[in-house]
């Protein structure tokens, strides 16, 4: 339920009313106020709503309840420090903080959770409560949400019902009967009618100053009769304003400096912490706020009244006589009405505002609250070349980026830099800077991280760290060149062997990237030279071996040599949520099993690295890229239907992080060929154009290629001429850089079927080069795909002894849908060629691998085949496990040690065949991998 009303019309008493009577039908209730200077405290709504449920637990306690999301959650909500290691993304701690919420609703079901002044929320906190309001619907919760519509921030849109469709409830001006029930309620019941009418006339309806008024009459002793009427507007005019101002200054200097203290600390505020910020004594502190109280702007210290969240086993009732917020605690000051509040502040001179801000920050710094709560007023004062400043601010900055807040951390490190910090410490607050602004503006990091690099930087290790940053940076803006050209300058310029080779292996990993490297087939001559020379005794070396194993992917070195590479760089591991490193080279070397014909290995990779994302709490464009490249994983196995749920949830991660991002292109592309394989290409077009995935494609060599997936789209769609032309394009893109695997990009394969109907001896000359590449590799899957295409673009005399060649490699793959495709395309060849009988075999075990891989389309055309051979379709029956058989597991345990299977089993070869064709497909593995895979721990 949302409530939008301006100010004064009733919303806090409404949300009071709301939570007594969810507390009385024993609901527990959560409750939170944004406020008008605490709206710039990342996640202090947050921490309203949810600390008092979990702060008086132990570590432990905490630890256990919230299992894997405590480091994430904990430091925003102020339960625990953030732990060493990179911070959590924005869409990591808002996923961590719904399953909190989701917990308390089921745990503690019914819950109510009550937000008031919505409009002042922090954004933090206000952006989450907006994106999980539409789950409420589905948990025994009422989320209640009451902002001054005018004031709504663009984070709370959710709550407007733009977007679904529940337009919030208003609040009306009272009636005048309204008005004189208020007023008889407060002065007695011999209030005339004339007199409550001016009431109703001098306050417009408004239910805070009707009430405010009748209480100033109640303390004048006014009498309520029709001729004392026309002194209620001099009254009502004290309720706000100028006339409010006046009579708080009538008490004197000191009454003065408290109200305007209590302004600049907000909510919540402490009589020590606001006599220290006025510069007054205890005494003469609860002597002014008396003095306040009885002139009804500081709401009273009612012992049973409390600000915090109540349960149902503290159930609280409004204070009827104001519509104000409910009454503080006995140890805190609170004005009666946000208006007070906002009125006193504003009426508080600009240079002296200033000044209480910056004293609010000395004193919350003594009485030991942190940095982080003193940053808020610091950003309100005024720079001064303060060192004081600059270091609290650095703080606050690191403090608020660790608990997942990098917006509020970068507008602390920007009025940091405007303090400014002294001549040797700007460097370092322009990278801290920079690093804040990397997931929210990359452009602006760019810019902070280049000033960086251009202040004299006495320490090499900060220098190191900003261009590695800037680097990484200019890269994910598809910025390659610029980052190359970074990292080959720098590279010259240090003196630290360690630090050159690791800049040099950054450009050696951007080069590889870029689409218009000028000599990539020296760059890769120098990787190689540099690799087999190293140890990879740390990770630097580990990185360079990990790049020289993708090198050799993509120039089709034998995949055996890749493997190589690979393993030798994960033997002292490789972290994927390494903030300093980036996780490009852990996921190349992971594809490079991929493409090996290893994707059971390249899939426990990706599986480890997805839960190192999981628990630092990035499940944003990192998280993305896991789910989506295990998808991948899926499709190269032929597991569509797993493929396409987990390419689903990378893709709705993408989404979260915007459009056109890296996230989303890979996401897009993989989404695209899952659906061609299942033959789903209506939806694979609606997809493309959903979310704009054509021209102009990235700088980068993306993966997969996207251009290429893009020409697949084309080419399934009939759009054979600008399929070719943008399969051309790649070519001539890859070719000169050596980049000639189709076990990656199998450009030439769809370029050959686009060039079949015109140019059909060309084709088959593609298709057959792309055969040469393939073998050259030796990836069975890679070889036994080309032979395919091969097949189709060539005469019927040379159809079916392609197809069987293919079908004969692809046995020895883990690529179930390749081999379905090809046993399909061997039966329809064999039937065309009047062997019928041979091509019964192959159709029905073609329709049955289709099948249990969730290729539709395919599944049709085999249904079609066999039927045109007049053969009936068997009846398709569920596909088992990963586990395997007995039968299997013994052919596979005597070809890895090299015995013969045929002949200690008592089977024919063909059994053999086939039983290591179902090991090779469970364990994801080939021959090559057959006797790791066994000894791995997989089924």
């Amino acid at each position: 339920m949302a409530y939008a009303a301006p100010a004064g019309l009733g919303k806090t008493t409404l949300l009071a009313e709301v939570r007594r009577r969810a507390a009385a039908k024993g609901c527990t209730v959560l409750s939170a106020r944004g406020g008008d200077q605490e709206q710039r405290v990342a996640f202090h709504v947050a921490r309203q709503l949810l600390q008092p449920q979990l702060a008086a637990a132990s570590r432990t306690e905490l630890a256990e309840r919230l299992g894997g999301w405590y480091d994430i959650v904990g430091p925003a909500l102020g339960l625990c420090t953030a732990a060493e290691g990179s911070p959590p993304d924005p869409q990591g701690l808002r996923d961590g903080l719904d399953w909190v919420l989701t917990h308390l609703a089921i745990r503690r079901a019914p819950l109510v959770v009550v937000l008031d002044d919505a409009h002042w929320a922090d954004p933090e906190s206000l952006g989450w409560l907006s994106a999980f309001a539409p789950r409420a619907e589905d948990l025994p919760m009422l989320l209640v949400v009451a902002y001054r519509p005018d004031e709504l921030p663009e984070s709370g849109a959710e709550f407007t019902g733009r977007r679904s469709g529940q337009r919030p409830l208003g609040l009306e001006p009272l009636t005048s009967e309204a008005i004189a029930s208020l007023v008889r309620a407060q002065v007695g019941d011999h209030a005339d009618d004339a007199f409550c009418q001016e009431c109703w006339a001098v306050t417009n309806g408004n239910p805070f100053e009707a009430v405010e008024l009748a209480a100033r009459v109640r303390d004048r002793g006014l009498e309520p009769t029709a001729d004392r009427a026309h002194a209620l507007r001099d009254l009502a005019a004290a309720v706000k304003g100028s006339g409010l101002i006046a009579q708080i200054e009538s008490f004197g200097t000191s009454t003065v400096r408290l109200a305007w203290a209590c302004a600049v600390l907000g909510t919540e505020i402490s009589p020590q912490l606001a006599g220290a910020v006025a510069g007054l004594g205890g005494e003469e502190v609860a002597r002014c706020a008396e003095r306040l109280r009885q002139a009804r702007v500081l709401a009273p210290a009612a012992a049973a009244a409390s600000s915090a969240p109540e349960g149902p086993q503290a159930p609280r009732a409004p204070r009827i006589q104001s519509v104000a917020e409910d009454e503080p605690a006995p140890d805190t000051l609170e004005f009666v009405h946000p208006l007070i509040a906002t009125a006193v502040y504003d009426a508080i001179p600009a240079a002296t505002r200033v000044a209480l801000h910056g004293q609010a920050a000395w004193c919350v710094v003594d009485a030991g609250l942190g940095s982080t709560a003193a940053a808020r007023h610091l950003v309100e004062t005024h720079p001064e070349s303060d060192p004081w400043v600059v270091q609290h601010l650095r703080a606050a900055a690191q403090e608020t980026l660790r608990a997942g807040a990098p917006d509020t951390a970068r507008r602390y490190l920007a009025r940091a830099l405007r303090e400014p910090p002294d001549h040797d410490e700007r460097a370092a607050v322009l990278f801290e800077l920079g690093c804040a602004s990397l997931l929210t503006e990359p452009a602006t990091t760019v810019n902070h991280l280049r000033a960086a690099l251009e202040e004299p930087v006495a320490d090499s290790a900060l220098r190191h760290g900003i261009v590695y940053r800037l680097s990484q940076v200019l890269a994910h803006s598809d910025r390659l060149v610029e980052a190359s050209e970074l990292l080959g300058r720098e590279s010259r310029l240090t003196t630290d062997a360690r630090s050159r080779l690791r800049m040099q292996s950054e450009k050696f990993m951007w080069d590889a990237f870029r689409a218009d490297e000028p000599d990539s087939p020296a760059r890769s001559r120098r990787l190689a030279r540099l690799a087999d020379r190293l140890t990879g005794r740390d990770l630097t070396e580990r990185y360079v071996i990990g790049l020289r194993a993708w090198d050799a992917t993509l120039r089709a070195e034998p995949s055996g040599t890749a493997v190589g590479h690979a393993e030798r760089a994960l033997e002292g591991g490789l972290s994927w949520a390494d903030e300093s490193r980036g996780f490009e080279v852990p996921v190349l070397v992971a594809l490079t099993f991929l493409y090996a014909d290893r994707p059971g290995r390249a899939e426990e990779l990706f599986a480890a690295g997805t839960a190192e994302f999981e628990r630092q709490g990035w499940r944003g464009a990192h998280l993305s890229f896991a789910y989506t490249l295990l998808g991948y994983i899926r499709y190269r196995r032929g597991r569509l239907v797993e493929a396409e749920d987990f390419v689903r949830a990378g893709l709705r991660l993408a989404e979260r992080v915007g459009p056109r991002t890296p996230a989303e292109w890979y996401a897009v592309g993989v989404m695209i060929e899952v659906l061609l394989a299942r033959g789903r290409t209506e939806e694979a077009e609606r997809v493309a154009r959903a979310h704009d995935f054509g021209e102009p494609f990235p700088a980068a060599v993306t993966f997969p290629d996207s251009q290429t997936v893009h020409a697949e789209l084309l080419l399934a769609t009939g759009r054979t001429e600008e399929a070719a032309a943008e399969l051309e394009a790649v070519g001539r893109r890859l070719d000169p850089r050596g980049m000639r695997n189709p076990a990656w990009c199998p450009w030439q394969l769809h370029l050959a079927l686009a060039e079949a109907c015109e140019t059909p001896a060309r084709a088959r000359e593609t298709a057959l080069a792309a055969v040469a590449r393939a073998r050259q590799y030796g990836a069975p899957s890679a070889i036994g795909q080309a032979l395919r295409v091969t097949a189709e673009v060539s005469a019927d005399t040379d159809r079916v002894k392609l197809l069987e060649e293919s079908v004969d490699w692809l046995e020895r793959s883990p690529a179930a849908y390749e081999l379905a495709r090809s046993l399909v395309a061997l039966g329809a060849a064999l039937r065309r060629a009047g062997r019928t009988a041979e091509a019964a075999e192959h159709l029905y075990r073609g329709l049955e691998t289709a099948q249990s891989c969730g290729a539709d389309g395919l599944v049709d055309d085999a249904r079609a085949e066999l039927a045109a051979a007049g053969l009936r379709p068997r009846t398709l029956h569920p596909t088992g496990t990963d586990t395997l058989t007995v039968r299997e597991r013994a052919a596979a345990e005597l070809t890895a040690r090299g015995e013969d299977p045929a002949a200690v089993l008592g089977v024919d070869q063909a059994t053999v065949t086939r039983l290591l064709s179902a090991v090779y497909r469970k364990l994801g593995t080939d021959p090559a991998g057959l006797a790791q895979a066994l000894t791995s721990g997989r089924p």
